[in-house]
């Protein structure tokens, strides 16, 4: 401005009747003027430069959404949508854009339920889920939030819908139930094989249990037998009416007398074989209601001697355990459940006392009452628990023996069946040496 050509003054203060001065007043005032407009003329740009950054910045977040979003006026006509909505309904923009937002809603009813929602629609906003039509024509169900728009005078203008289609929700819920129910049948096949090696182990202390008195019935029903025989030849002689001196010889010869007097020892041998044995086959029953779930109350002392009895005689015949019943301690359980979880804890503290190192592995075992919990202590003669394993002992698959001699399922499965029967069950290191596992069970208000 300040290099354009003026018009000599003199003659534009002859024509105009203005002197040189007010002229460069006015010049002042114009180049003051257009200095403002390139001024305003850059800011202005600026202004359009940031808006378009922030109309690119809300563009691109309105297509990265994965929820569908319509925003529209006070009569629910779509202004503005992102692109997830139209990939859903299979439309563009300019074909949305004016249209109600009821003609993508399949079904009346469903109409009917957005205009009642949005009539009744606090300033907050509400929820809703209604079926929008796709592309196909099919409807799908999407959960809506609708939050009210207002001008800035406060005056509400429109509403704006963002929901997601329950169709990927409903898809991942099913691969969820599915994979839940997988790992609840994985779950019981575990508890199935760890009772497979409970009852493993029970079997071994059964059968050499089995072995005393049903071999001690074997052989007095064979002696029986060969009595039979012989009081059978004697009976006959005397049916054929041998006379008396021939009686007496086969008397003597088939030691008649010795039999007789044998014979009552025998049967009360017989009798005792046979109810030891169904004492066997009595322990057995108590053991299989841990199958059934069934729940009562329990004395923890027979639990205690019979877990101790199975293990000796099944895999553990030179453990020494330490162990002398007490005052009764009854807890509300599954006794079945309650005796695989001593029996495993006994069976783990012979497997870690049973080294090379030590030829006489032994278990300390002390019931105790400590105010309404009944707590029991298992500690053995072992090496103790690694510092780096303690954390790690009740974990599921964690286990220190050799391949093929645990499943690592014994204590995570103990530990799972202690706190359903609303007890505790720990591992430390005993300070006198070895391992030492505490089970504690809330005892019955009667005990």
């Amino acid at each position: 401005m300040s290099t354009a050509r003026r018009p000599p003054l003199h003659g534009l203060s002859q024509i105009d009747g203005m002197d040189e001065s007010a002229w460069l007043d006015v010049i002042e005032k114009m180049e003051e003027v257009y200095s403002q407009l390139v001024r305003d003329e850059i800011a202005l740009e600026e202004k359009n430069a940031q808006l378009e950054q922030s109309q690119q910045f809300i563009f691109s977040l309105l297509t990265a959404m994965s929820d569908v979003l319509v925003a529209c006026d006070e009569r629910c006509c779509i202004e503005e949508t992102n692109a997830a909505l139209r990939e859903l309904v299979g439309r563009s923009e300019d074909a949305l854009r004016g249209r109600p937002l009821a003609e993508l809603v399949a079904g009346e009813a469903a109409r009917e339920a957005l205009r009642a929602t949005l009539a009744s629609a606090p300033r907050r906003g509400s929820t809703i889920e209604v079926d929008l039509l796709d592309a196909q024509g099919q409807p799908v169900p999407v959960d809506f939030n609708i939050t009210p728009r207002f001008s800035a005078s406060g005056q509400r203008v429109g509403h704006v819908f963002v929901g997601r289609p329950l169709g990927e929700l409903k898809r991942a819920y099913h691969q969820l139930r599915e994979a839940h129910e997988a790992l609840k049948r994985t779950q019981q096949q575990l508890l199935h094989s760890e009772k497979m090696a409970s009852l493993g182990r029970l079997v071994a202390g059964v059968a050499h249990e089995l072995n005393n008195p049903i071999s001690f019935v074997l052989g007095n029903v064979h002696a029986l037998q060969r009595y039979t025989e012989r009081l059978r030849e004697y009976l006959a002689a005397i049916h054929a009416h041998a006379d008396a001196g021939e009686q007496a010889r086969l008397r003597a010869k088939l030691r008649i007398d010795h039999l007789l007097a044998d014979l009552p020892s025998l049967m009360e041998g017989t009798l005792e074989g046979a109810q030891r044995t169904a004492d066997i086959v009595q322990g057995l029953k108590r053991f299989s209601a841990m199958d059934r779930g069934e729940r009562s109350e329990v004395d923890l002392n027979g639990v205690i001697e019979r877990a101790i009895h199975w293990v000796r005689k099944g895999t553990a015949p030179a453990f020494t355990v330490h162990w002398t019943p007490g005052a009764p301690c009854v807890v509300n359980g599954n006794a079945g459940q309650l005796l695989q979880v001593v029996m495993n804890l006994v069976q783990n503290a012979y497997d870690a006392a049973a080294t090379r190192e030590n030829p006489a592995p032994a278990l300390w075992v002390s019931l105790q009452r400590a105010g309404d919990l009944a707590r029991l202590s298992l500690r053995d003669n072992g090496p103790g628990i690694a510092p780096e394993h303690l954390t790690r002992i009740f974990d599921p698959f964690f286990t220190t023996k050799p391949v093929g001699k645990g499943t690592g399922l014994g204590l995570s499965i103990s530990y799972g069946i202690v706190e359903q029967h609303g007890g505790r069950l720990t591992a430390r290191n005993h300070p006198a040496g070895g391992a030492e596992f505490v089970l504690e069970l809330p005892l019955t208000a009667s005990s």
